[in-house]
């Protein structure tokens, strides 16, 4: 697909433990250490000692896609990740991809599944990473590498952190099978570009969740690389990462799918919501403010009946601030600011519709979303927000399983959007916006 070929290129890598016991079975084949020598001295004396640790004997991997692991259960998971950056709004969304990778490592060559962790800093583009895991004949989830980007004014700006096993070290267990309490890992084990280090602290814990308690979460204790404090970390079952961090910087599991899933159909208050906001999009635009705040206080009535419900409370609060910033910027006539936060509304419905419709239909509705936010910033005249639309939409178009014609439609579009982009050739990325828009609802995905 089209980013992962080129993000492939740009870091220029290429593929090519019992891990649930610790290592004390002479005969297993041991998986060597890399130096330590780059981490700082602070580090290196708060590693376990190998005695304590899950992770020193290579694991076999006879169906290494097949991830049943609760804790890590990567194998069907898209969630919705909210937090906070310096108390900068955080959104991360984590996508399975329907294509694998296989790794060669230790002799053996793995099928791992990738998934695609796509972070936006106040609603734009900051990095995106696509990661790669497999599951162990003991239940264990390993973690073979993540191709990195970082993103500044919407262009990549630093591949630092990305590593393969196999390559550039070993791979890394990010999950025991069956965790307890003193058991030592390490997620990451390759100093220097990415090291870290997780003790169990606690297992059975009780969370609160989107649709109530979930028994059996378990409390980890991060030891990153050269920094001085230790980070607790809380995943839960059929969720995963849960939450980490604190104070202002903090990420939070809003959504996991399907965990979370709720039958359909999906609720028509969450229906109104997303049509009605592009209806405010398309009046906030043509400065009909008579029609736009008309239909607000519509949406507004909508989202009242449907939060009486079930509600993801970060959902839920995320919704609440799209709504106030949508009012606002109509009732002041604002018509960037309006369509800014119409689009900030749908995004929002899209988040909570996620547990009514399959992640295909709402990584497609997304797509088209981020259409309306090129128009947005082409009017504005906002080079660098083109370039992180255009990014933002290559990414999500990666999640999207299409034939080889209507994929190489897409990637063609997108790669004329790009020189568009670096020509700031505002009306012309206008003109190509809806054209990509008109080419997304004939597409219909293969999975």
């Amino acid at each position: 697909m089209l980013l992962t070929v080129l993000v492939t290129a740009l870091v220029a890598s290429a593929c090519t433990g019992t891990s649930g016991a610790r290592a004390t079975t002479s005969n297993l084949k041991t998986i060597p250490q890399p130096p330590l020598d780059s981490l700082s001295k602070l580090t290196r004396r708060r590693l376990a000692p190998d005695k304590e640790r899950i992770d020193l004997v290579a694991p076999s991997f006879s169906h290494p896609t097949r991830v049943t692991n609760p804790l890590f259960p990567i194998g069907h998971l898209d969630a919705v990740i909210l937090g906070e950056v310096a108390g900068r709004p955080l959104k991360i969304e984590t996508t399975l991809l329907p294509e694998t990778k296989t790794v060669d490592w230790g002799g053996q060559r793995v099928q791992a599944l990738q998934s695609q962790f796509c972070a936006y800093l106040e609603g734009r583009i900051n990095e995106v990473a696509v990661d790669l895991y497999a599951q162990a004949d003991d239940g264990s989830v390993w973690y073979f590498g993540e191709d990195v980007v970082d993103y500044a004014r919407g262009v990549a700006a630093t591949t630092e952190g990305t590593w393969r096993a196999g390559l550039d070290g070993p791979a890394a267990m990010i999950m025991p099978g069956h965790p307890k309490v003193g058991d030592v890992y390490r997620t990451e084990n390759i100093p220097g570009v990415a090291f870290e280090q997780v003790t169990v602290k606690q297992v059975g814990v009780t969370v609160n969740g989107p649709s109530g308690p979930i028994h059996g979460a378990m409390v980890g204790q991060e030891l990153h690389q050269d920094e001085t404090a230790l980070e607790p970390k809380t995943f839960a079952p059929g969720h995963g990462e849960w939450f980490s961090g604190g104070g202002h910087d903090f990420e939070a599991n809003a959504l996991s799918v399907p965990a979370d899933a709720l039958p359909a159909p999906t609720p028509a208050e969450l229906t109104t919501l997303s049509s009605e906001a592009y209806h405010v999009f398309d009046a906030a635009r043509s400065k009909d403010w008579n029609a736009a705040s008309a239909t607000v206080t519509s949406m507004t009535s909508a989202w009242n009946t449907f939060r009486a419900g079930e509600v993801s409370e970060r959902l839920g609060a995320q919704m609440r601030e799209a709504l106030h910033a949508l009012a606002t910027g109509v009732g002041a006539r604002d018509s960037r600011k309006g369509a800014q936060a119409a689009l900030d509304v749908a995004n929002a419905s899209l988040d909570l519709q996620l547990r009514y419709r399959p992640p295909v239909q709402i990584n497609l509705a997304r797509f088209e979303l981020w259409t309306r936010q090129l128009l947005v910033d082409a009017a504005a005249r906002n080079a660098a927000g083109i370039h992180g639309d255009v990014t933002t939409l290559a990414w999500i178009r990666d999640r999207i399983a299409l034939d080889s014609a209507d994929g190489n439609g897409i990637d063609d579009q997108l790669r004329y959007l790009r020189s568009v982009a670096d020509a700031k050739e505002f009306e012309v990325a206008m003109v190509q916006a809806a054209r990509l828009r008109g080419t997304l609802a004939g597409l219909k995905p293969t999975s």
